[in-house]
């Protein structure tokens, strides 16, 4: 039995449904609209469904469009403890049983399409069709490197708010400051782990986890995110899927080219 608080939201003339399920972890909140086979979308880190905000509603016009907030991440429950892959994994599959998703299409963006894989390798026929944005190839290379995308320092004099917009203000054009403010906000709910999406990327085994997968799988980067781009030949190679090249866009696709993002997840999930 589902656990809904229904709330509404308006974009343009599509209604966003706002609901919370029960986990292991605690509640889980996620936000629909539309209807018919559930195509459910997964977020990066250190974001929240928000990241999904001008796709849902193009998703939604064929499909029931789902954009959960990953354990520890938005409203969903923050458990103590150090998240990785299978943990998150853990959290959709929770939420997708309480919300009786038999069959369903999957979408993730970086962090959320590693956790995609785990989850499209657990529930193999159950996920009718997987679409992996931007999304790291974790072998031996990039579990050996190091580095920090998100972090900060809090100081007394709210610098640190700064430094949170300027360290992604690189991957975002001019014009497209409602998207990093977003951005903003999200990091700003879980400062003191900001970095543990990126850490968990990190640490997870996924050679073995990729032969598991049996759903139709096509691999989507933006041209100008360097970080995932070489990913696309990986996959190519490990899973025999197609891959293909976005018109424009960086680390923030979903917000950045939400049309042709929202065409290409409605495409790929058509072809079933």
């Amino acid at each position: 039995m589902t656990d809904t608080t229904d709330t509404t939201d308006t974009t343009d003339t599509n209604t966003l449904r706002k609901g919370y399920v029960p986990s292991r972890f605690g509640q889980l909140h996620y936000v629909e609209t539309g209807d018919g086979e559930p195509v459910l979308l997964l977020h990066q880190t250190p974001r929240s469904w928000t990241e999904y905000l001008d796709v849902l509603p193009l998703v939604g016009t064929r499909y029931r469009a789902i954009a959960m907030d990953t354990v520890g991440y938005g409203a969903s429950a923050k458990p103590e403890g150090p998240h990785t892959i299978e943990r998150f994994a853990d959290g959709v599959a929770d939420l997708i049983d309480a919300l009786g998703l038999d069959r369903f299409h999957l979408v993730g963006h970086h962090t959320g399409g590693v956790v995609a894989v785990e989850v499209a390798a657990r529930f193999q026929d159950r996920v009718a069709s997987l679409l992996l944005s931007a999304t790291s190839f974790v072998d031996d290379a990039k579990r050996a490197s190091h580095g920090r995308v998100d972090h900060v320092d809090p100081q007394p004099d709210g610098t640190h708010l700064q430094q949170l917009w300027d360290n992604r203000r690189g991957f975002y054009q001019p014009g497209e400051e409602a998207a990093l403010g977003r951005y903003v906000i999200d990091a700003l709910t879980v400062l003191d782990r900001v970095e543990e999406g990126h850490r968990a990327v990190r640490g997870y085994v996924m050679e073995p986890r990729l032969p598991k997968i049996t759903a139709r799988t096509l691999a989507v980067c933006a041209p100008d995110d360097r970080f995932s781009m070489p990913s696309l030949k990986k996959f190519e190679a490990a899973l025999g899927c197609p891959t293909r090249v976005l018109s424009a866009g960086h680390a923030a696709a979903p917000e950045q080219v939400p049309q042709e993002f929202a065409e290409t997840v409605l495409e790929w999930a058509g072809r079933g």
